[in-house]
């Protein structure tokens, strides 16, 4: 059940990010972020409220700050970087961050089987190849900067996410959408970068922030069930779905290498299953 939670996660992040991106194409991406997650508190509230969460013990909070902030970041720099660079190159780099938890739950004495080990590499794989990764110099550094940046603030809100999910997994993305929404709201206010969004664009960013944490609230209950190293594999597996759905929905063509990594990815989730 936990697999099968983190790969529902990474459609509903790629989806997001898919979403998300077309958007920040015409806002600044202070101001997607920050309407986005208003639109995912709701979602949050809801969820809370029907389950009684807010009963649970407090050691979630901690980490719930830790992810509502890196979360958030990650999420500016992604589209920032998108604006600059080209996906072929942001979203691989991006995606990569999921070492961070990996990282984290081997240190804190995982051991996944060798089926699931070998399925983690070769489902990093895929997800770095279906972006399509273009090795030319036509990509300013400071996009390739900011994907980094994206990677490692992904993986450290993954990590709060997974950890705080070891005490309550509703209440982890309640605090974690709290705290992004008073955080990031401030410097969407102080940035001024608010005043331009048309009713319209904050309609648009609603499906973006209602996906973004149906994903977080799926990730927590993954990882709470499951090892995080194996299930942040899973959930990192979102470029695969943006790219999916700019080609079938947008009509752009996917390169050979796209087509290999997908194929690749899927292999790596059986691995994973299998494992």
């Amino acid at each position: 059940m936990a697999a099968v939670l983190a790969l529902l996660s990474s459609l509903l992040w790629g989806t997001a990010d898919f979403a998300g991106g077309l958007v920040a194409r015409r806002l600044p991406a202070v101001a997607v972020v920050a309407w986005s997650q208003l639109a995912g508190l709701g979602l949050v509230t809801v969820v809370m409220l029907a389950t009684g969460a807010w009963d649970a013990p407090t050691g979630w909070l901690w980490w719930a700050v830790v992810a509502g902030v890196f979360g958030p970041l990650g999420l500016v720099a992604f589209y920032t970087a998108l604006a600059t660079g080209t996906m072929g190159v942001v979203s691989p780099i991006a995606a990569l961050g999921a070492v961070v938890p990996v990282a984290a739950g081997l240190l804190a004495g995982e051991r996944p089987s060798l089926l699931q080990s070998v399925g983690m590499v070769v489902a990093l794989a895929g997800a770095v190849l279906a972006s399509g990764p273009e090795l030319g110099g036509g990509t300013r550094a400071r996009a390739v900067v900011l994907a980094a940046l994206a990677g490692v603030f992904f993986g450290l809100a993954l990590l709060g996410i997974a950890r705080g999910a070891e005490y309550d997994a509703v209440m982890t993305l309640f605090g974690m959408r709290v705290t992004s929404v008073v955080l990031f709201g401030c410097v969407a206010v102080a940035l001024r970068t608010t005043g331009g969004v048309r009713p319209s664009d904050a309609r648009a960013l609603v499906p973006v922030g209602l996906a973004d944490s149906g994903a977080n609230i799926l990730f927590g209950f993954a990882a709470a069930s499951g090892l995080v190293s194996v299930v942040s594999v899973l959930g990192a597996l979102y470029p695969v779905a943006t790219v999916l759905l700019a080609r079938y929905v947008l009509r752009e063509r996917m390169i050979p290498v796209q087509r290999v990594g997908v194929a690749v990815a899927l292999g790596g989730v059986v691995l994973l299953a299998a494992g």
